[in-house]
């Protein structure tokens, strides 16, 4: 199954990795990267409770193995 991702939607959009990264599942998009043809690249999660950064690629986010939208 894949997530829908709106790359104009992606900034400050909240998502819950569906294994824990460092005992932390609720995560925030806090910045995007971009390539020269303005694709997103690569994108800045930081987490809730330890407000840590964490960078991942964009389209791991479409895998719903690994990332739900919204905090669950």
């Amino acid at each position: 199954m894949s997530n829908p991702v709106n790359p104009k939607k992606l900034l400050n959009s909240k998502w819950t990795a569906m294994q824990p990264i460092d005992k932390q599942k609720h995560f925030m998009v806090v910045s995007i990267e971009y390539d020269e043809d303005q694709i997103v690249t690569e994108c800045i999660m930081q987490s809730i409770m330890a407000k840590e950064n964490t960078p991942i690629d964009r389209r791991d986010l479409k895998d719903s193995g690994k990332w739900r939208q919204g905090w669950k």
